[in-house]
């Protein structure tokens, strides 16, 4: 199965209305790379004056709320978002599973909630540095899967994002063996939890992607593209990463291409 590579950036709490420049070279790589799906991630302020500025690149939410309203002080919603603008959102990234104790269970109500909304999904799993120094990365990064992943998951709305805990900023990722024995475990259980969809649900790898390595881990077998966090705040960093993927993408479309 030949799945359209996807390249997501993911903002975290960086930027703001003075930094939106940089996603105007970011467009105009991605409209360049048109076999590449590209994407965005932004801080609920800015979706939607990103969307406004570059209504050509999928602009999305880091996170969403996974009841559709009520007393949830400080949350958003996944229509909020929808209205402002965003076209997906990111769930269950490892960072909102560290620092705010969110479970697998919380990410699977929020990709429900949000696939609800009319939202394309990005939701993340991995394990910890203990986890995999004990050998239990396999174990952990199937648990989340079966325990986050919606049973109606599908290809035109779903992608599934792999991001060992231990490699987000810090410069270290795994092996291409490390990522390619993940991403066949991962692809394994999509198949036991959705049958034959599970061949058109792209998995991501996500940990300190860079321009330098981007080519050989988008090159690894079952790795349909990257999730990218600090590289992705400016164009001069995240650029050669969509070329890279451009470079190894077959010419069809995907679900975050429409509007290019």
């Amino acid at each position: 199965m030949t799945r359209r590579k996807f390249v997501a950036g993911n903002w975290k709490m960086n930027g703001s209305r003075a930094t939106l420049g940089e996603l105007d070279a970011i467009a105009a790589a991605a409209r360049e790379a048109s076999a590449v799906d590209v994407a965005v991630a932004v801080p609920f302020t800015l979706i939607d004056p990103a969307a406004t500025r570059v209504p050509g690149l999928a602009i999305g939410a880091e996170d969403v709320h996974a009841a559709a309203s009520g007393a949830h002080t400080g949350c958003v919603s996944a229509a909020m978002v929808k209205e402002a603008g965003a076209r997906f959102t990111i769930v269950g990234h490892s960072e909102r599973r560290a620092d705010q104790h969110e479970t697998s269970h919380d990410a699977w109500a929020k990709a429900t909630a949000a696939h609800a909304a009319g939202l394309t999904v990005i939701l993340c799993c991995g394990e910890t540095e203990a986890e995999r120094d004990a050998g239990r990365a396999e174990r952990v990064v199937q648990a989340q899967i079966e325990k986050s992943v919606p049973d109606h998951a599908a290809g035109d709305w779903f992608t599934l994002a792999y991001e060992p805990r231990w490699a987000i900023g810090t410069g270290r990722t795994p092996t291409i063996d490390e990522i390619e024995a993940i991403h066949a475990i991962a692809r394994a259980k999509l198949r036991q939890m959705v049958g034959d969809a599970a061949d058109q649900i792209r998995i991501l790898y996500g940990g300190s992607v860079t321009g330098t390595n981007a080519a050989s881990i988008l090159g690894a077998a079952n790795v349909d593209g990257a999730l990218v966090g600090g590289a992705s705040l400016t164009a001069a960093k995240f650029v050669p990463i969509i070329d890279a993927a451009a470079s190894l993408a077959p010419n069809e479309r995907g679900p975050m291409s429409a509007g290019r």
